[in-house]
């Protein structure tokens, strides 16, 4: 199938499709200012194939819908900004836990290339992906590239296509990290990340190869191979034994959940140390999949405190 037949396809399904059509129409913009209620309704059964029931939440993924509404405490904001949670993170468990920081900027031209290191990574503090820039050897980086890349990362209002509203309001910035390598070899860091529950881990995900061949597999905290499957990531192939740190990993996501009914706690091991990642309240935006009654069953887990409050935030004029 050529471009021409692929875009016609889409063009079929754009008109055909009113799912499908929201979807295209909210990653444009068109629905930027649609309450956030309103919004996630309708996101979430375009892209989940089912209402959802906000009233009486009872799945993991409408659990973090209902979060989203209604758990809204102003210290989510520092926590989500990469570069601030660094204060928070040395008072809660030590700033040995901290990969090491290089700079940081307000844009990307403020930046002293030749100051810094061969080996780097640059990423924006308020989003995830959009603008990073993993640097192996500094005399083959495209600066100017870099740079552009950069200020659409900068750019980039993280909350609105999930209503993710902690991001709405992070200082936009620039921060320049240590390169880190996995103590169990190759290029690319592990990435654990620990789902808390009230103040108490219950699972853990590993992803590996996330910019080659990403999978990604479950494990509870006795460390067996769990049963949890997500049917759009693949699975990693065998058994991961349980790392020299697991324990350690699990005392301290235990004492950074404390507190809160749900956050995922993000860690790398690297250089025989283990490292905090992120952390992050609303696991796929709330719109992760899983096998069979999988998410009613860790949504189980999740009791919802009291409501707090429900803000609207808007911006744009609405599309059809």
């Amino acid at each position: 199938m050529n471009r021409m037949q692929r875009y016609m396809e889409k063009l079929k399904k754009y008109c055909a499709d009113s799912s499908y059509r929201f979807v295209v129409n909210a990653a444009l913009g068109l629905y930027d200012s649609m309450p956030d209620r309103d919004y996630l309704e309708r996101k979430f059964e375009a892209l989940m194939g089912t209402p959802l029931h906000l009233d009486a939440p009872q799945t993991f993924n409408e659990k973090l819908q209902w979060l989203k509404l209604y758990d809204r405490k102003p210290e989510y904001t520092m926590m989500v900004d990469k570069y601030r949670v660094r204060e928070y993170i040395a008072q809660k468990i030590g700033a040995e836990y901290l990969i090491p920081l290089l700079g940081v900027w307000d844009s990307p031209d403020e930046i002293d290339f030749a100051a810094l290191p061969e080996q780097f990574v640059l990423k924006c503090n308020h989003n995830s992906g959009l603008g990073m820039c993993i640097c192996k050897d500094k005399s083959t980086l495209d600066l100017r590239k870099v740079r552009r890349e950069l200020r659409k990362g900068l750019r980039q209002d993280y909350y609105l296509p999930g209503r993710e509203w902690p991001y709405k309001d992070v200082p936009r910035k620039i921060i320049a990290e240590k390169y880190m390598v996995d103590t169990g070899g190759g290029d690319e860091l592990s990435d654990y990340k620990v789902f808390c529950f009230n103040g108490e881990p219950k699972l853990i995900v590993i992803h590996k190869g996330r910019f080659i061949h990403h999978t990604q597999s479950f494990y509870d905290t006795d460390w067996n191979k769990s049963y949890f499957r997500q049917p759009y990531m693949p699975t990693t192939n065998g058994i991961i034994n349980k790392p020299v740190f697991a324990d350690e990993m699990m005392h301290l996501s235990r004492i950074l959940s404390q507190g809160f009914p749900h956050l995922r706690v993000d860690w790398y091991h690297a250089n025989n140390q283990l490292y905090f990642g992120e952390f992050t309240f609303f696991n796929d935006s709330g719109f992760g999949a899983f096998d069979g009654d999988q998410d009613l069953e860790i949504g189980s887990w999740l009791a919802l405190p009291e409501k707090i409050c429900y803000c609207e935030v808007a911006t744009k004029s609405d599309a059809d």
